[in-house]
């Protein structure tokens, strides 16, 4: 009998297929500055390290630069209308209930560790019905620190109430690998997300291609 785990998930590319509303909410910031829209499957990999860095991925695929305040203004702007629009098309990854609930019966239990702040977390989860299913949400606003900082993760976990020693980071990019490695956790790496690296090519413990071959993922790692 394995020892049950603290699962910490990325949230963005991992549990939630949030790309069309980020996208969306990226283009309405593009719009209104008079350029045209970023289509969205080119725009996925944008995406997982918050809502000023998308925007300024945005701006540079339009081969454009702007200051301190512009990107201030513009990400203000994205927030508000992302707000407002955050669960129009965002949807879990198929199979991401069941496999909650396999790892669920086996003692497990669940956190949140993402660069998304945390209110807006808290509101996207909410709307899917799934903040239930987690011990602990937490963003990049929350302790002061974003992914790859190993506080994040340390903090996350303690706030659910686990220990590090039986943790494992679930995620689908290099700050998710980074955070795992710098943490001194194990980390499963979901080829179904959004990245500019291959998440392959950044050697996670475990690879997963459908969220229904977690629950394994899991067991091999919590048996070895």
């Amino acid at each position: 009998m394995t020892s049950a785990h603290t699962i910490v998930f990325d949230l963005d590319g991992t549990l939630v297929d949030t790309a069309p509303d980020l996208i969306n909410a990226l283009n309405h910031v593009l719009d209104r500055e008079g350029l045209p829209p970023v289509p969205l499957q080119s725009a996925r990999n944008m995406i997982g390290a918050g809502a000023r860095k998308l925007i300024e991925r945005g701006l540079e695929a339009e081969g454009r630069v702007a200051g301190i305040e512009d990107i201030a203004r513009m990400t203000a702007d994205f927030i508000d209308y992302y707000a407002e629009h955050i669960a129009d098309e965002s949807r879990p990854f198929e199979g991401l209930e069941t496999a909650l609930d396999r790892l669920a019966a086996r003692g497990h239990q669940f956190a949140v560790c993402t660069n998304k702040l945390e209110w807006l977390s808290k509101r996207l989860l909410d709307r899917l019905d799934l903040s239930r299913r987690f011990a602990a949400i937490c963003g990049a606003d929350t302790f002061g620190v974003q992914k790859p900082d190993p506080a994040i993760l340390r903090e996350t976990v303690a706030r659910a109430g686990g220990q590090l020693a039986t943790s494992i980071m679930v995620g689908d990019a290099g700050t998710d690998v980074g955070v795992a490695r710098r943490a001194g956790v194990p980390v499963i790496g979901v080829g179904f997300g959004y990245t500019d690296v291959p998440i392959a090519e950044l050697r996670p413990d475990r690879l997963i291609h459908h969220m229904r071959d977690l629950p394994d993922a899991v067991s091999s790692l919590t048996a070895a």
